[in-house]
């Protein structure tokens, strides 16, 4: 099987490549732009890893997609390329509109041409799975859960654009019968994550002695998935899923902002006490960012029903996970703290 990941250099598609290259019979080629977010230090070394190569490029570019993929020539593509943080789209909308939007349509352009001159039977067996997320659903009250038949009502400028990639996708799909799935997965936690992300930061600051920002009240909630289960639900849906479907991705593990940061000083309090009292003494309440969603939360019974798929990590043995390694490479983490973005 030949698979192409697209934005491989990231948190979540470097641990697919990690985890694609050590599987048998299987090529990877990862396409990524390695803006600010792309770390090649994630990823496998392409000369001592076989059946791995890696090509610089943006999505946006239509033509080294085109000639990524002739030369490729994917079973399967698999499209993470995307601009991901919320404050950042706050902020610099336009690069989220360019990449998520404009890059996601350039890609279905480029894949659906490269479908077309294919063999009959190895159009039918391709795939192209774009990996979105379950902010495009918009906000929860204190009930109820998102599922693949939710209605799209995004409210921040990255959600906004993640959604409209979605739609693309879709339409790719029923206009040109590009055999395209979608999946729609929670917030993302463990090794290897930038540290402007939720769990990192706090492990970071704590470690520095920083303040550990909480927005608000700190009562938004997240349902949380380790990023290894996530990788192993992506392979699920891009192998076995059904072109034409959306699935929904979670674990079930719902907690608020503030818990997750009091679990966090919890941790390191017992793996590397300070001099001086708790981590949670470090717990600041900042001004809310706009437009935070209160709550997210994914019904991932397809998953489990159709695809047979389930994660292995509980939110306390996956955060437990995650902490230990930021513990163990600070040498990866900590040029990042000072790096230009």
């Amino acid at each position: 099987m030949k698979i192409m990941v697209t934005g491989g250099a990231g948190f979540i598609g470097s641990a697919l490549v990690r985890h694609l290259v050590n599987q048998p019979d299987t090529d990877v080629l990862n396409f990524d732009a390695l803006t600010y977010a792309g770390n090649p230090h994630s990823l496998p070394a392409p000369h001592t890893t076989p059946g791995y190569r890696f090509i610089h490029g943006n999505i946006c570019d239509r033509h080294a997609l085109a000639q990524a993929i002739s030369g490729f020539a994917p079973d399967i593509i698999m499209n993470l390329a995307a601009e991901s943080h919320v404050d950042r789209s706050i902020t610099g909308p336009g690069t989220f509109v360019e990449t998520n939007i404009a890059g996601t349509a350039t890609l279905l352009e480029a894949a659906r041409t490269y479908w077309e001159t294919l063999r009959a039977d190895d159009r039918k067996n391709f795939r192209l799975h774009q990996i979105s997320t379950d902010e495009v659903f918009g906000s929860l009250g204190a009930e109820g859960t998102f599922s693949e038949i939710s209605p799209y009502a995004p409210n921040s400028p990255y959600a906004a654009s993640k959604a409209s990639a979605d739609h693309l996708v879709r339409a790719w799909h029923h206009t040109y019968g590009l055999p395209a799935l979608i999946s729609n997965c929670t917030n993302n936690y463990g090794p290897y994550q930038y540290p402007e992300k939720f769990i990192p930061r706090l492990i970071v600051n704590a470690l520095a002695g920083e303040p550990l920002p909480i927005y608000g009240t700190g009562k938004n909630v997240r349902d949380w998935l380790y990023v290894d289960d996530h990788v192993d639900a992506l392979m699920a849906v891009a192998t076995r899923g059904t072109p034409g479907e959306t699935y929904a991705i979670g674990a079930h593990e719902e907690h608020e902002n503030l818990d997750v940061a009091t679990r966090i000083c919890a941790v390191l309090d017992e793996m590397r006490p300070r001099p001086k009292g708790s981590y949670s003494d470090l717990i600041t309440h900042v001004t809310d960012r706009p437009g935070h969603d209160a709550r997210y939360a994914i019904d991932a019974a397809k998953m489990r029903q159709q695809l047979g798929w389930h994660p292995r990590e509980t939110f306390d043995t996956g955060l437990r996970n995650t902490i230990t390694w930021y513990l163990q490479n600070p040498a990866w983490w900590e040029p990042l703290l000072n790096a230009d973005t």
